[in-house]
């Protein structure tokens, strides 16, 4: 399958997400360009823009769930910081666009009280397993890794 014959439009319409990452490459080439140019730097981060909203909008409608929205996105920033290591320019435009979508997802933003409460339960007790890291007791529930090292150290008093 060549992933360069889907747009990024195809890509959406036929729920195709996981190529997102792999539509970064066909990008790679005019890093250059993006690197020198701010007005096609500007043009790549509002198709990223536009890439990050439609990932929101599908996690609205419970196409994809937050986790899958996470990953499609880490698995983005990874290629663009990947690919774009020589590129200054772009390392800060769109890989600090792609880690920040990472910081607050909507689904993060849109969490009551009571639902955070139940998931730092959940955490404190696979802490007490002691089974699983610190990473993976916060993808496993959707906490950040600062709030999990933060039961942690709250278990240890």
């Amino acid at each position: 399958m060549k992933v360069q014959a889907y747009s990024l439009e195809d890509i959406f319409e036929k729920r195709l997400l996981l190529l997102i990452p792999f539509y970064i490459f066909s990008h790679e080439k005019s890093f250059s360009e993006y690197n020198s140019n701010g007005q096609k730097l500007e043009e790549r981060k509002a198709e990223y823009q536009i890439i990050l909203g439609r990932l929101d909008e599908l996690e609205q409608q419970e196409f994809i769930g937050a986790f899958d929205k996470r990953t499609i996105i880490e698995l983005s920033s990874d290629v663009i910081r990947e690919l774009a290591q020589k590129y200054e320019n772009v390392q800060k435009g769109l890989g600090d666009m792609m880690s920040g979508a990472l910081i607050e997802t909507s689904a993060r933003r849109n969490k009551t009280t009571a639902e955070i409460e139940k998931q730092k339960r959940i955490a404190n007790r696979m802490l007490q397993a002691g089974k699983l890291s610190v990473e993976e007791i916060a993808e496993y529930t959707e906490l950040t890794v600062s709030e999990v090292e933060l039961l942690a150290e709250c278990q240890k008093v």
